[in-house]
């Protein structure tokens, strides 16, 4: 059973913190301190769990442009498990609830780009790199 939360308290942000070390730095290969950044202190964070195992993780902000949905994060061995979808729903579903009238919009990795279309987020734009991973802006259209 999948279960995604707000992180309210320390453990569940060390959770979601471990999950993106292992997703970003260890598998992708970022630079831990692009990793982590200022915005980790004042960002929304959230948790999901895949029978009651920490799997995943994803974090939103206000920013200039909109509300910033970011590091969105899913275990290896728990892709395709409809984590990620539970994530997302979560994550719009509190962003929408609080800012109904912010665009909304992320920065996807190419791979990524399939996973956001089918959940409402049109491409916007050029291709760019962050981190040497090729990206496209995608804004929430639904």
């Amino acid at each position: 059973m999948i279960v995604v939360r707000r992180v309210t308290d320390i453990r569940d942000l060390d959770a979601a913190f471990t999950i993106r070390e292992k997703v970003f730095v260890e598998e992708q290969k970022v630079p831990q301190d692009a990793e982590y950044d200022q915005h980790d202190k004042t960002a929304n964070h959230y948790l999901a769990t895949y029978n009651e195992i920490p799997v995943g993780a994803a974090r939103w902000r206000p920013t200039t442009n909109g509300i910033k949905l970011e590091r969105f994060a899913v275990l290896p061995a728990y892709r395709n498990k409809q984590v990620g979808s539970a994530l997302l729903h979560e994550v719009l579903k509190d962003v929408l609830a609080n800012f109904p009238d912010e665009k909304i919009y992320l920065h996807a990795q190419v791979p990524a780009l399939s996973f956001y279309a089918r959940h409402g987020f049109t491409k916007l734009g050029e291709l760019f790199t962050e981190c040497d991973i090729d990206h496209f802006k995608m804004v929430y259209s639904a």
